[in-house]
């Protein structure tokens, strides 16, 4: 790596106990869970099936989950005076391209969630625009059964 002038970053490369055994040695020394970590988005933690065996899972990375619903409630809030047809259009784009890429197995949860503080953006946006009458959170549901946003789906199994 020194040949190209390349060197690791401490506060990211580091070793940890990760796999079928991990909890086992770890309960042994008396520690606690495992240890997780981020990678491509996703955090990596220890698990078990409901049979008892180990089984690496993955979610969205807390920090990359606040990063993408800041940015989405920018994005929201600065186009929130165009028509909600092309809102919807535009974010259902969007979100769709969300779950593509965060939509794996043991996930589902985290992109509801997402779904959940962008429908929570989206409200507060049509209700500050301008003199224009306000939604009631019942008018807001009503509204999104003409205009609906695309639903979390787990695209990619990984077991």
């Amino acid at each position: 790596m020194e040949k190209f002038g390349l060197e690791l970053e401490s506060s990211k490369s580091r070793l940890i106990e990760f796999g079928r055994f991990a909890e086992q040695n770890r309960r042994a020394r008396g520690e606690c869970k495992p240890e997780t970590f981020d990678f491509l988005g996703f955090t990596f933690y220890c698990s078990k099936t409901r049979k008892g065996g180990f089984v690496p899972k993955v979610q969205t990375s807390r920090k990359k989950f606040e990063q993408k619903v800041r940015a989405y409630k920018n994005w929201i809030y600065d186009n929130r005076n165009r028509p909600m047809r092309e809102i919807i259009k535009e974010l259902n784009v969007k979100l769709i391209g969300h779950y593509r890429y965060y939509g794996v197995t043991w996930n589902f949860r985290k992109i509801t969630t997402f779904l959940h503080r962008v429908q929570q953006f989206l409200f507060k946006a049509m209700n500050r625009r301008g003199c224009r009458r306000a939604y009631t959170w019942n008018g807001f549901v009503e509204m999104l059964k003409y205009y609906p946003l695309a639903k979390p789906k787990t695209y990619y199994c990984l077991y």
